[in-house]
């Protein structure tokens, strides 16, 4: 059973007429990455700051490592937000070391892992650099560092590959994995379903103010399962529908057939596989798992259109 480092329970945040959270609580298991997804204006932005104890909840609670939170659970705390907030005119290695001593580091442990972070990530030649002088992704590997120097318990990354190629997403990506293996919680807020689906264990989907769907990945993939399967046979023999299945074929390629079979009962997959064997030879047979981002616009759009 997971132990939940971070848990919210009921929030409420209202400004003026408009309803931010509304009775959201969601669950973050301890050195777990959970991603935090939802379309542009569903709440996910206000619940991290809410976490961070930027702004606090009108109603609800949000308990830190087993206890209700407390103004120094900050300091366990590493935030990269969606939108930048370095000092464009400051030298990088300079304001680096400045945040760092904000979050508690002495400056000599600060500079021999900021040294550390700049090797690794090949960039110890920007040391001197004005912020400005650096591409956005260029600024953005340096607020990452800069989030994780002190070593948080807790992070939370919102849109981290924003702003960045494929090849330093997929660097970022095994880092963010690896401060998992190292025992870190992670709070992951994201667009892009198929990071969820590789770097996420737990997910919840705010839409509306509201939690509409939570879970462990593989888990609600399997419940958004419509016994659907791939087959490829081969052959000239056009398959038949039968009381067990449809089948219904969406390419040829010289004599491969490559049909979408649907299941019409609850039997045994081994069963199908043999009604399916007497009327053609079975290439290949898989099933259809719907991906995150099938599951994410079919629950936003199933919801708004309530």
């Amino acid at each position: 059973m997971d132990n939940f480092f971070l848990e919210t329970r009921d929030v409420v945040k209202r400004y003026a007429d408009h309803t931010a959270l509304n009775g959201v609580s969601i669950q973050v298991p301890e050195g777990k990455v959970f991603g935090l997804l939802g379309p542009n204006g569903a709440g996910k932005t206000t619940l991290i700051r809410i976490i961070n104890r930027i702004t606090a909840p009108d109603a609800g609670e949000v308990y830190f490592d087993g206890r209700l939170s407390r103004p120094d659970d900050i300091y366990r705390i590493g935030y990269l937000p969606e939108e930048r907030g370095l000092y464009k005119k400051m030298k990088v290695g300079e304001q680096a070391i400045y945040l760092a001593q904000l979050k508690g580091l002495s400056r000599q442990d600060a500079t021999t892992r900021l040294k550390q972070w700049f090797d690794k990530f090949e960039i110890t030649s920007w040391w001197n650099k004005k912020l400005e002088e650096l591409s956005k992704g260029m600024q953005q590997k340096v607020q990452f560092i800069i989030t994780v120097l002190h070593e948080p318990q807790l992070l939370i990354f919102d849109e981290p590959f924003s702003g960045f190629d494929p090849v330093n997403a997929e660097l970022l990506k095994r880092e963010i994995l690896e401060l998992k293996q190292k025992g870190h919680t992670i709070i992951f807020s994201t667009h892009n379903m198929a990071s969820v689906e590789e770097i996420c264990d737990k997910i919840a989907l705010i839409n509306h103010s509201e939690v509409v769907l939570q879970g462990e990945v593989k888990e609600v993939r399997s419940r958004f399962k419509t016994d659907t399967y791939t087959l490829v046979t081969q052959g000239d023999v056009l398959l038949q529908n039968t009381p067990l299945f449809e089948a219904a074929l969406k390419e040829e390629e010289g004599q491969e057939r490559y049909y979408t079979v649907r299941k019409l009962q609850d039997v045994p997959n081994t069963v199908l596989l043999s009604e399916l064997g007497k009327q053609t030879e079975i290439l290949s047979f898989a099933e259809c798992i719907p991906s995150m981002n099938e599951i994410f616009i079919r629950t936003v759009e199933g919801k708004n259109n309530q």
